[in-house]
């Protein structure tokens, strides 16, 4: 029988392989735009996946999986680099067949052990988002630079065929229960100054494009895991550049403005009749768990759920038609109730030279640029 390091290796492998077929089924769903378990008149497969269809999901799995692999490689050499135990990646599948899904809810590794310096912190949080955004930038490359004919889009919209290439001028008249993706500073760029404007897709038929979708959704998880805040990997750049106690303070001031903006829209004054009434109650009691580990007591907690909360009222007061991305507000709450938005202090806090630190602003800029305020868009 293997010993417990080849079982957890084999383990890991199987993850992967389970990964790549779901994500690769997902893939297939997005590009064609149905779900594999679903039909026109409800739940039963219906035939239309095929093999060929299924080699076209790995357009989808491999530049996303490779994105996401060398993402995580770049922590896992640092860290041996470093001579910090560590795990190899454990993928996580996710799929279901019946709705969108991405076919994982990514990858991560194991830290088995104290890390001792800023540096080290510094170092082993950089390198998965940096070594990840070089391979999203090449795959966004590719994908804008070998965009197909217009004629494209009918192979997966045939009725959108008796329009020709004029086809988004008749069938966005209504858009209710359409979806589509947001836009980024990286997205802009290669819209406008790489690919052919003729050839680019309508924002509503982006995601049937594979690699550019596998690029655009890389763009989302780096800018998410490059938040600085917590233990992120923007956290431990945060906390490699400032230490401990401005990392606390810069923390907990981007959460909130997090928070602010994820949750701005969700209750207004124009929304409920009264400051008692239930919807109120439970957003403030959502916003109260959020920060239950921020605040330390009952009254401080309470103080800043009800503080944003306020503020929030009067900006959608004053500025109704402003509204946040609510979709945030499930990761704002992983973060504040369950991630923490503190840091350890290291052993060694010592700063960082001037190299490392024009490698953390250059992480800055990326998370900048790869941040999609709205990244799914659902009418």
């Amino acid at each position: 029988m293997p010993d417990k390091e080849t079982r957890i290796i084999i383990f890991q492998v199987l993850l992967f392989v389970i990964t790549l077929i779901t994500t690769t089924l997902a893939g297939t769903e997005w590009i064609y735009g149905r779900f594999f378990f679903l039909n026109e008149d409800g739940i039963g497969w219906n035939n239309w996946l095929t093999s060929a269809k299924l080699l076209e999901g790995l357009k989808f799995s491999v530049p996303f999986l490779v994105i996401l692999t060398v993402h995580e490689f770049g922590h896992y050499f640092t860290a041996k680099w470093y001579k910090v135990k560590v795990t190899l990646p454990y993928y996580i599948p996710f799929w279901f067949g019946l709705g969108n899904a991405l076919g994982t809810m990514g990858a991560f590794i194991r830290i088995k052990e104290t890390i001792k310096s800023r540096k080290e912190y510094f170092d082993i949080g950089l390198a998965g988002p940096l070594s990840g955004f070089i391979v999203a930038m090449g795959v966004l490359w590719y994908g804008f630079t070998h965009l197909p004919p217009v004629e494209y889009i009918f192979s997966i919209h045939p009725e959108y065929q008796k329009f020709g290439s004029d086809y988004a001028a008749h069938v966005y008249n209504s858009v209710e229960g359409s979806f589509y993706l947001g836009k980024n500073l990286v997205f802009w760029f290669f819209e406008n100054y790489i690919a052919d404007p003729a050839l680019v897709p309508n924002k509503y038929e982006m995601m049937h494009y594979p690699f550019i979708f596998a690029g655009f959704l890389a763009c989302f998880f780096t800018a998410l895991n490059l938040m600085p805040i917590g233990q992120l990997d923007g956290g431990h750049i945060l906390y490699g550049l400032v230490g401990e106690k401005r990392h606390s303070y810069i923390s907990l001031g981007l959460f909130v403005v997090f928070v602010f903006y994820a949750g701005l829209g969700m209750v207004t004054p124009y929304q409920v009749e009264h400051i008692f009434d239930t919807d109120v109650l439970i957003y403030l009691l959502l916003l109260y768990f959020m920060f239950s580990k921020v605040g330390g007591t009952f009254k401080n907690t309470f103080l800043i759920a009800f503080g944003i909360l306020t503020i929030q009222f009067a900006t959608s007061y004053f500025f109704p038609n402003l509204k946040g991305y609510n979709g945030w507000m499930f990761f704002a709450f992983i973060l504040g109730r369950f991630l923490g938005i503190f840091h350890p202090k290291a052993e060694l806090d010592q700063p960082l030279g001037w190299k490392r630190k024009a490698l953390g602003w250059l992480s800055l800029a990326i998370f900048i640029v790869c941040f999609t305020p709205t990244p799914f868009v659902f009418e």
